[in-house]
């Protein structure tokens, strides 16, 4: 599924950089436990995310969502977190405390859990974030078991941009049961939002991102679409009005010119009058 790994025996002809450079994934970390910072897809998909996630049953100042930023999920274990992807709650302050930035997540304060939580699959991750591991002994628990077991998430979305495969799951009985999805989206009524597969430009790059949609199916657009969006919506109207303005004026200039017709008419009519002796 992914690329191959560094490194890799030399051959004749010699591969290109692309197949034999490493990633972040490929070489470790001065922190064993840290996969590595995110790479520029999982920077720009949680953005377009963030940027489109409005909810029309929620005020934008009762709408958060974060990305890379560390979860506290237990008031017992401090020390324990876990860093989604992206992850989106509603029914809370979109400032902590209603008048700041968060520096966190924190379970305990906050009152509130995410309503619905998105993986992007890397190598690293892939395993847990699919929920092939389990935790054991004093170790703290997997994400899937945070998630289903102590957040109880509603809504678990794992999106793999290898595969553009989409998979989402729902809690059921108190367990995570994957959805079958028909097409590569999913309605959260509870939100009046849906969420699924765009083909389509983003920040200069083509390709499948994960984004929001409302009730009638459109796309939600980022705050720049919008502006956009409205100075065409402007020029559009500046130029109707300037063609009605040109169209006004021709109108006035045509009345003009049938009025001096006719008055080039009647006076033409009243100099024959005149010759024949008729006064008027």
């Amino acid at each position: 599924m992914f690329r191959i790994k560094y490194p890799t025996t030399q051959t004749e002809p010699p591969l290109s950089p692309r197949e034999t450079l490493p990633t972040m994934y490929d070489l470790p970390s001065e922190n064993p436990e840290d996969p590595g910072l995110p790479d520029e897809f999982h920077i720009l998909q949680p953005e377009l995310l963030r940027h489109t996630f409005r909810s029309p049953k929620y005020p934008p100042e009762q709408v958060f969502a974060g990305s890379d930023m560390n979860l506290y999920y237990d008031v017992h274990h401090h020390n324990w977190y876990k860093r989604p992807d992206w992850f989106g709650v509603v029914g809370v302050s979109r400032l902590y405390d209603g008048e700041d930035l968060r520096l966190s997540y924190v379970i305990w304060q906050e009152g509130v859990t995410p309503f619905v939580v998105v993986e992007l699959l890397s190598p690293g991750t892939e395993k847990e974030d699919l929920g092939a591991t389990e935790a054991s002994g004093e170790e703290p628990p997997t994400k899937w078991q945070v998630y289903e077991q102590i957040l109880r998430v509603p809504y678990y979305v794992v999106f793999s941009r290898y595969t553009n495969q989409l998979r989402v799951w729902t809690l059921q009985g108190g367990r995570y049961q994957e959805l079958n999805l028909g097409e590569p989206k999913i309605w959260l009524e509870e939100l009046g939002l849906g969420l699924g597969l765009w083909l389509g430009d983003y920040q200069g790059i083509n390709r499948l991102w994960l984004r929001w949609y409302d009730a009638l199916g459109a796309w939600i657009p980022t705050e720049a679409e919008a502006e956009r969006e409205r100075a065409e919506a402007e020029r559009e109207r500046a130029a109707v009005a300037t063609a009605q303005a040109e169209a006004a004026i021709k109108q006035v200039e045509l009345q003009r010119q049938r009025a001096e017709a006719a008055e080039a008419k009647a006076e033409e009519l009243a100099r024959r009058l005149r010759e024949m002796g008729i006064e008027l």
